[in-house]
C-alpha cells in the first residue's frame, strides 16, 4: 500500500508541475490578449473623440456605428495589420524601378533618410519627397603648359 501511496503522490506532483508549466506558457499569450484589448478600446476612445469633436470628415452617427464595429470587429480578432500591409504594398510598387530608383523609393516609403510628407489622404493624396544631396568632385584645372608662350608685344604706333 505505501508504494501506491508513494507513486499516487509522484503522480500528484508531476500533474501539479505540469499544470504549473502550461500556466506559464500560457500567460505571455494572454498578457498580450488583454493588451490588444487593451489598445483596441484605447483606439475606440480615440475614434470616438475624433467622431464626437467632428474631425472625422463623417456625420456622427455614422462614425460612432464605425469606431463601434472597429471595436467589435478587433474583439473577434477579425482586424488585421492594416499599416503592415499598407506598407509592404507601398514597397510592392518600388519592384518594377531601377536599382537606384527603388532604392529612393523604399526609402520614401519607410522614411529613410531625409524624407518629408505633406498632404493626407483626406485631401487627395499623401506626397513623400527625399532630397539627396549629391557631392561632384571636379576634375583638377589643366596643368600650364612646360615651355613658356612667346609674348605677343603690339606693334609702336606711327
Amino acid at each position: 500500500m505505501t508504494f501506491s501511496f508513494t507513486n499516487s503522490r509522484k503522480r500528484t506532483h508531476i500533474a501539479g508541475l505540469t499544470m504549473a508549466a502550461a500556466a506559464l506558457l500560457c500567460s505571455p499569450f494572454v498578457s498580450a490578449e488583454e493588451g490588444g484589448a487593451a489598445s483596441a478600446r484605447a483606439r475606440y476612445d480615440q475614434e470616438r473623440s475624433r467622431c464626437l469633436s467632428g474631425q472625422s470628415g463623417q456625420d456622427l452617427k455614422t462614425c460612432l456605428r464605425e469606431a463601434g464595429a472597429a471595436l467589435q470587429a478587433s474583439r473577434l480578432g477579425q482586424l488585421d495589420d492594416r499599416d503592415g500591409r499598407y506598407t509592404r504594398n507601398a514597397l510592392e510598387r518600388c519592384k518594377p524601378l531601377p536599382s537606384d530608383e527603388a532604392k529612393d523609393c523604399r526609402d520614401r516609403i519607410l522614411g529613410q533618410g531625409n524624407v518629408s510628407a505633406s498632404g493626407s489622404v483626406k485631401g487627395g493624396g499623401l506626397l513623400r519627397e527625399k532630397v539627396t544631396t549629391e557631392v561632384r568632385v571636379l576634375p583638377p584645372p589643366p596643368a600650364p603648359p612646360d615651355e613658356p608662350q612667346p609674348m605677343i608685344v603690339p606693334a609702336p604706333a606711327k
